[in-house]
């Protein structure tokens, strides 16, 4: 038997969000006049994201007196601090990760009491004691659980925790790892209205995923994986904590960087897991664009993004969560066969990849 996803629960909070009145609510936080709410509305008619999910309902208000978060006030002051915005988390993302645990575990004959490792990703929120020790206390697991807390690596960070988790389990064959991503991007909204803040509001939203790992013939069996720094792009994407909630370098190249750096490593992605032997890939839907430009790098049909184009449309960009969405949804794809390779993109710029058998 061999380290494997034998099931992936997902959660997300309240309802979804349309992105049309979440393009409404940014034109009267950022005052817009008539030619930058045009083309604001374009931007997030282009995305390829039809909704996202909040734990905030400001969002889908239309006028400021109606907020419950932001402040009753057309200019948004004073605006929430980050003590405010880690209050919200702490209040609202256990219940979301009890919940995607829950959806997890019911698909399988495993009890929540049979858990001897939790990994908590997040990049969105910290606390300490954690969310994990929190979920512990829902799942009413043994205070001798291992737990690990992985936070602030971005995107790519279910990538790192599910290479933690199969380490465990080369040194610990009977383990089961529960691994969970939380991730409440839109706490950290931005008023300030410049390039990076644009694109990060338009992408962003909130969700949890669980993953049971542990070793078992069925399921997405983990095969190899390599990570890889493309340092050209460090200063594109970045990820930094705030006066006013955590703060996103997001450039316009990152889809270009992508492509460029991809295109230099494909000797080695071809060395390593044989590309031209797969059919099935697993691109952290970071946005259109970035789905595009690696489709187009690795030379794919427009096919392989399938499923991760229907996650971007439903709920955006959920920061570490959304690849575990993409391979739920090919989890239960009958014509997802034999190996999938998997990435994801992440500040560094980082690139993680995960070759990935579905059994």
């Amino acid at each position: 038997m061999n380290s494997c996803l034998v099931s992936i629960g997902l959660a997300n909070p309240g309802k979804p969000i349309d992105q049309a009145s979440i393009a409404y609510f940014m034109q009267k936080a950022h005052q817009l006049d008539e030619e930058e709410a045009r083309k604001l509305n374009f931007l997030y008619r282009k995305s390829g994201i039809s909704s996202r999910y909040s734990v905030l309902d400001d969002f889908e208000k239309t006028e400021p007196e109606d907020f419950t978060f932001f402040p009753k006030s057309k200019d948004l002051e004073p605006f929430p601090g980050t003590k405010a915005r880690m209050a919200v988390f702490q209040q609202t993302a256990p219940q979301l990760c009890e919940d995607a645990v829950f959806n997890c575990l019911q698909k399988t004959k495993i009890l929540a009491s049979e858990i001897t490792h939790l990994i908590l990703v997040s990049c969105t929120g910290m606390v300490a004691p954690g969310v994990e020790l929190d979920l512990m206390k829902r799942l009413e697991l043994d205070d001798s659980v291992e737990r690990y807390c992985l936070h602030f690596m971005g995107c790519y960070a279910a990538f790192t925790g599910l290479k933690l988790a199969d380490k465990i389990l080369k040194a610990e064959p009977e383990a089961k790892v529960m691994l969970v991503c939380v991730e409440l991007c839109t706490l950290h909204f931005q008023k300030e209205y410049v390039e990076d803040n644009i694109l990060a509001n338009s992408l962003f939203g909130d969700g949890a995923a669980a993953a049971l790992v542990m070793n078992s013939d069925s399921g997405l069996k983990i095969d190899s994986y390599l990570s890889q720094v493309l340092r050209e792009g460090e200063e594109d994407m970045a990820w930094g904590i705030g006066d006013f909630g955590f703060e996103m370098r997001l450039s316009k190249y990152i889809p270009v960087l992508l492509d460029q750096g991809i295109i230099k490593l494909k000797e080695k992605f071809e060395e390593k897991f044989r590309l031209s032997m797969l059919s099935n890939f697993a691109i952290h839907p970071g946005g259109k664009q970035i789905l595009q430009k690696v489709q187009e790098a690795f030379g794919l049909p427009d096919a392989v993004n399938e499923h991760a184009m229907e996650v971007l449309k439903q709920f955006g960009n959920m920061s570490s969560v959304t690849i575990l969405f993409v391979l739920e949804r090919m989890m239960r794809d009958d014509k997802v066969q034999g190996k999938i390779l998997s990435m994801g993109f992440g500040p560094g710029l980082t690139l993680e990849t995960l070759l990935l058998e579905k059994q």
